[in-house]
């Protein structure tokens, strides 16, 4: 896969991450008309600056640190890349109109538990850690993975404490 070619599919992933971002300007139009109310949000501007800055981060490796395609681990973490994108949209669509890139609780609603709820209380991180290991060795941007990971680790922990406090505090309403 050339450098090019890999640049193109990142685009692609950031234009679907713009595609999350309108999906969740409308679902949190939604929540906040039926009573939702925004907890913890502290640290979502640091969430978008890292998601953000590592969509640039990782092609700037391949190009400036000249990080070569291996296929079999290149083909293997497109894979997984590719597996992670079902992941997180079957998240989506298991959450309809509850699903937000924010923590937005609406009083009266009770947990959600089908779909990959059924498995995991918090499949998209799932999906979001695995793909920060994947979206950057698809081109050997082992660095990215490395930094990625180590940040994003102690965001999701932010994270997801945020939200069971939230989850926490929806099953008291």
């Amino acid at each position: 896969m050339s450098a090019w070619l890999y640049t193109a599919f990142i685009a692609l992933i950031g234009v679907e991450r713009l595609v999350e971002l309108v999906v969740s300007k409308r679902n949190a139009k939604w929540s906040f008309a039926n009573g939702g109310k925004e907890i913890g949000f502290g640290h979502f501007p640091f969430m978008v600056v890292l998601h953000t800055g590592f969509l640039f981060g990782m092609v700037a490796e391949v190009w400036l640190l000249g990080r070569l395609f291996t296929p079999v681990i290149g083909y293997s973490m497109l894979t997984l890349a590719l597996l992670t994108q079902g992941l997180r949209w079957w998240c989506i669509l298991t959450l309809g109109k509850r699903w937000n890139t924010r923590v937005i609780i609406v009083p009266g609603l009770p947990r959600v538990t089908g779909g990959p709820y059924r498995f995991l209380s918090h499949p998209n991180y799932v999906a979001v850690i695995l793909e920060g290991i994947a979206l950057p060795l698809i081109h050997g941007a082992w660095l990215s993975a490395l930094l990625f990971s180590a940040l994003d680790g102690i965001l999701l922990w932010w994270r997801i404490s945020v939200e069971e406090d939230a989850l926490n505090e929806m099953e008291l309403t």
